[in-house]
């Protein structure tokens, strides 16, 4: 119990303590979220960028596994009706996943064995435990928008799994971003390959928090995998951002609100 009130208590301080950081992630994400937009938030956690979309003035699908950061989410959003939070994994099929779940450090908590196995290869986790496990219901891409609409924007962040999550996708989406771990390239380079098989996408990076794109111009997939490939396994970790080129969105795609996938995708 300790331990599970501590990792609450670190992420909240790790997302919401440092003063300005939600006039930072507006200021960084109004590239990509524009008002009546919907957002998928895929691993939601807690929450920080389910409420900067909701004050841009997009609907948010906060999608969470972790039991604690549900509740949290729930009580958070109980009287924003912009933002529907949803207790679940977003797998390549449908069933249950099992979590493993860090109580301390909640936010390296994962589905993926093979991420903890790469992971715990460098010091920075050296200190890291997965000394809990739950089972949770798994949705899919693919669900949600048949559920919810196609998204704007979408953001993945569940530590090792990004690509069993675009591997339950079917389609272009016009923007999104998932997480990259040096110590663990093979889920971001599966994740790019899947990508490009739905479509074709240019791409930049975000290291940690720092809300700041590295690129000045936007790169292509095999520019990507090279910059993945050659960084240090105990580098920092970041995001991956894609844009889909209008003419690789499939045609007759449309969002909730009948505009076609790609028309709105390249936001400069």
């Amino acid at each position: 119990m300790l331990d599970r009130a501590y990792g609450l208590s670190r992420s909240l301080w790790l997302y919401y303590g440092r003063p300005g950081n939600g006039r930072r992630l507006d200021a960084f994400y109004e590239q990509f979220v524009r008002p009546d937009d919907l957002c998928f938030d895929i691993g939601a956690h807690v929450g920080d960028r389910t409420r900067s979309w909701s004050r841009l003035g997009a609907s948010v699908v906060a999608v969470e596994p972790q039991p604690d950061f549900t509740r949290f989410l729930r009580w958070l959003f109980a009287r924003d009706p912009r933002v529907t939070v949803l207790r679940a994994a977003v797998a390549a099929t449908s069933g249950t996943v099992t979590l493993l779940l860090s109580p301390r450090t909640p936010t390296v908590t994962t589905g993926s064995t093979a991420f903890i196995d790469a992971a715990t290869q460098v010091p920075s986790f050296a200190w890291v435990r997965w000394t809990e496990q739950v089972d949770v219901p798994a949705t899919t891409m693919d669900a949600l928008i048949a559920t919810h609409g196609l998204p704007h924007f979408v953001k993945i962040d569940v530590e090792g799994m990004e690509d069993q999550v675009l591997a339950g996708l079917s389609q272009t989406l016009p923007a999104l971003s998932f997480e990259f771990v040096p110590a663990a390239p093979a889920s971001a380079l599966a994740s790019v390959d899947h990508l490009e098989r739905l479509g074709r996408y240019r791409y930049n990076i975000s290291l940690g928090e720092s809300l700041a794109l590295e690129f000045p111009v936007w790169i292509d997939a095999a520019t990507l995998r090279l910059w993945l490939l050659a960084c240090e396994l105990a580098g920092p970790s970041g995001d991956v951002y894609a844009r889909a080129e209008p003419t690789t969105a499939r045609a007759g795609t449309t969002g909730p609100d009948g505009r076609r996938a790609g028309v709105n995708a390249p936001r400069r």
